[in-house]
C-alpha cells in the first residue's frame, strides 16, 4: 500500500486541501463532541429516575432524599445539555474565525460540584438503606 503525498489527489477526486480538511475534521469532532455533551445529559436524567423514583419504590427508606438526589440529578442533567449547546455554538464561531474557545471554568466548576454533591448523598443513600 502506498502512502499518499500531501501533493497528489484524494481517493474521491479533486486536490487535496490541507486547510479545508482541517476545519471539516474539528467541526466534525465539535458535533461528536456537542453529542457527548447530550449522552451525558440524557445518563444524568436515567440517575435521576433511577434515584428519585425507582430505587426509593423498590428498597424503601428515606423519600425526601431519593427525591432530592433525583432531583438534583435532573438539574444536572438540564444544565449539561444547555451548557454542551452553548459550547458547541462557542467552539463553532471560534473555528469560522480560526480561533479557540476555552471552556467556562464557571459552568464547569457547577456542573462538578453539582454532580459531587449528588455522589455524596448517593452515599448516604446507599449507608442508610443498609
Amino acid at each position: 500500500m502506498t502512502e499518499r503525498g500531501r501533493d497528489q489527489d484524494p481517493a474521491g477526486g479533486g486536490r487535496f486541501d490541507e486547510h479545508g480538511d482541517a476545519t471539516r475534521r474539528t467541526r466534525l469532532a465539535n458535533e461528536r463532541t456537542y453529542l457527548a455533551w447530550w449522552r451525558t445529559g440524557l445518563t444524568a436524567f436515567a440517575v435521576s429516575i433511577g434515584a428519585g423514583r425507582l430505587v426509593p419504590a423498590v428498597a424503601g427508606g428515606p423519600q425526601d432524599l431519593y427525591s432530592v438526589v433525583g432531583v438534583l440529578f435532573a438539574l444536572i442533567g438540564i444544565l449539561v445539555i444547555v451548557y454542551g449547546r452553548r459550547r458547541g455554538r462557542e467552539v463553532d464561531a471560534a473555528i469560522s474565525e480560526g480561533g479557540y474557545q476555552r471552556a467556562d471554568e464557571r459552568m464547569l466548576a457547577v456542573i462538578t460540584g453539582l454532580a459531587a454533591i449528588g455522589g455524596l448523598l448517593l452515599i448516604v443513600l446507599i449507608l442508610v438503606g443498609r
